[in-house]
């Protein structure tokens, strides 16, 4: 498989020496970039736009599935088997010359195995497309792939190189072994999480990490025993102009939305379908959006046993826009989640003036601040509690609501976000030298 970028890419030229008055060039690494499947494709897309406006020159490196970026932004895209995308035949997927690259035959294989390879494999694309092409960047940001290929190809160009990690990959693979109801499930578990051995190591063998709350970067010193110094903590924002306020929209009274892109026990999807349950009684004409897929497994068992089905929607694809609407139309929001390393669903949704109510879950409760409410995290009666208060009280909705734009507006904007990441750049760069 040859890994060039497709004819429409943008392979960028040889960078002359730097100089302050010149825009910085810089290549941002994701190995999955589709905002709408993932909130890492969300950042990838939000950062990159926020840098072109400060006027620099981005160029996103991506493997499948691919972004959708702002005009001025650069891609260059690395195929791969993409073997998540055809579930029912990727086992089919495997041609006779794919059998000529160890990375194809490993990506096969591995998948086939129930690793998750995405890390290691984009990164020895991208390591190889690096070495070809890196000195035309000042720096480059590599997006939580921590592959051992990136590292090594940003040493044998001496690129300065800067990882965003959202939050370790270890608390993913804690919940999930904690969730499995068996030896099978936990050997499983341990297999597909296999890559965090790799991220470890690279995580303490490469430069400055950026990670996007105090709580993440904490974390992840524990986590990967590495200094705090090394870590820099940079927030994340929204896009302001979809995520705002709509007053010519009303809200439904008693439309619950939450998200869960994946339905991975780290989400604490099934407290909240569980604490909406017990909303009913109450709450006889209550609703609940879910911004995701329903897949067979734990959730779609326990909607069943519960007989929610005709009380949950599940939505996909969404647009940001169509996301946005769907934010600006519900009575409030509820992060559910055990751990997020930031939470953007939830600082969009205070942007539109959504309540918002959050558990203690990583750094939740630094997005929502005072504005939001916060309840301890796996307990469905805190937050059937909390939902149902404001549900009865809209006075009360309606001033947390306000508060909660109040805050999205001081702290979730990427104009005075993205100055931050290029001093950060600036100082990498310069220590480089």
């Amino acid at each position: 498989m040859a890994f060039h970028p497709s004819p429409t890419d943008s392979v960028p030229s040889p960078t002359p020496a730097r100089t302050a008055d010149r825009p910085l060039r810089i290549a941002i690494l994701s190995y999955r970039s589709d905002p709408r499947v993932g909130g890492q494709g969300v950042y990838v897309d939000y950062l990159s736009q926020a840098l072109v406006a400060c006027g620099h020159q981005v160029t996103v490196i991506s493997g499948p599935p691919y972004p959708d970026l702002t005009p001025g932004v650069d891609c260059v895209r690395l195929p791969s088997l993409d073997l998540y995308a055809q579930p029912h035949k990727g086992h089919y997927a495997l041609r006779p010359h794919h059998l000529l690259s160890p990375t194809d035959t490993y990506e096969y294989f591995g998948h086939l195995s129930g690793k998750f390879v995405e890390p290691y494999t984009f990164g020895q694309r991208a390591g190889r497309w690096l070495r070809r092409h890196g000195k035309a960047f000042d720096v480059l940001l590599d997006n939580q792939g921590l592959s051992q290929g990136v590292l090594r190809a940003s040493r044998a160009c001496t690129l300065p190189l800067v990882t965003m990690i959202h939050h370790p990959i270890t608390e993913d693979r804690r919940l999930a072994l904690a969730a499995a109801p068996d030896t099978l499930h936990r050997l499983l578990v341990r297999r597909w999480y296999a890559f965090h051995h790799m991220q470890l190591r690279v995580a303490r063998k490469a430069g400055p990490i950026v990670s996007p709350s105090e709580s993440a970067r904490r974390h992840i010193a524990g986590a990967f025993n590495l200094p705090l110094d090394r870590i820099t903590a940079i927030p994340l924002g929204v896009d302001r102009a979809a995520f705002r306020p709509a007053p010519g929209l009303a809200r439904d009274s008693r439309r619950i939305i939450t998200t869960a892109s994946a339905d991975v026990p780290l989400k604490g999807l099934r407290f909240l379908i569980d604490a909406f349950a017990r909303l009913l009684d109450e709450f006889a004409d209550a609703e609940l959006t879910v911004i995701g897929t329903l897949r067979e497994g734990a959730t779609a068992d326990r909607i069943r046993a519960l007989g929610l089905g005709d009380r949950i929607r599940f939505r996909s694809g969404l647009s940001r826009a169509e996301l946005a609407r769907e934010f600006q139309t519900a009575s409030l929001l509820v992060s559910p989640s055990l751990y997020e390393g930031f939470g953007l669903p939830a600082a969009e949704a205070m942007s539109c003036g959504t309540p918002v109510i959050v558990t203690d879950g990583g750094a939740l409760p630094e997005v929502a601040g005072s504005a939001g409410l916060v309840v301890p995290r796996g307990a469905p009666d805190a937050l059937a509690d909390a939902i149902a208060g404001l549900l009865r009280d809209e006075t009360r909705r309606q001033a947390v609501g306000e508060a909660c734009l109040a805050r999205a507006e001081m702290h979730f904007d990427w104009s005075r976000i993205a100055p931050r990441y290029q001093a950060l750049f600036e100082d990498v760069i310069a220590a480089s030298c």
